[in-house]
């Protein structure tokens, strides 16, 4: 996280600024397994009326539990493919594009994302091979946030931030 976001993030969480955090990590068991990963901290900041639960998959209508997914390249565009190797990029981008508007509704200029997700993934994200192996990169989402001026850190970001 460099030094900008973590201004941002201070001033939104002093200012008490509306801050998109994914789900799952608000205890929600809408992960791709049907799973949650909670962090108390950013819990009560949706109990304090702060955090705003976002996944732009279920915004997208995927279901729960849905097939693992990563971004893959192919002929040199971005797209999103599940372990059967189906094309899910239209839909991943329904949900980014939604993510977009519910940060441009809300007002809310920082977004804390679970890390290495398709969509949510910020800095690092699977390589599309289905083994574990990390690759430099951002989600569909947290990349068309950033593009848009909402700045996005990892739950990993955050807690490191708080110490």
């Amino acid at each position: 996280m460099n030094q900008k976001d973590f201004t941002c993030l201070n001033e939104a969480l002093e200012k008490k600024k509306k801050i998109l955090v994914s789900s799952c990590l608000l205890g929600m068991k809408i992960n791709y397994e049907g799973k949650a990963h909670p962090i108390d901290e950013l819990r009560q900041l949706f109990l304090q009326g702060q955090a705003i639960p976002i996944c732009p998959e279920v915004l997208a209508t995927m279901p729960i539990p849905r097939d693992r997914a990563e971004i893959v390249t192919v002929n040199g565009e971005r797209k999103v493919h599940n372990e059967r190797d189906e094309d899910l990029t239209e839909i991943y981008a329904l949900g980014a594009q939604r993510t977009l508007d519910t940060a441009r509704t809300s007002g809310a200029k920082i977004a804390i994302f679970k890390s290495k997700s398709p969509s949510c993934g910020c800095g690092k994200i699977y390589d599309g091979s289905f083994s574990g192996n990390l690759i430099d990169g951002d989600g569909i989402a947290a990349a068309l946030l950033k593009e848009n001026g909402v700045r996005v850190i990892t739950e990993e970001d955050f807690l490191a931030c708080l110490k």
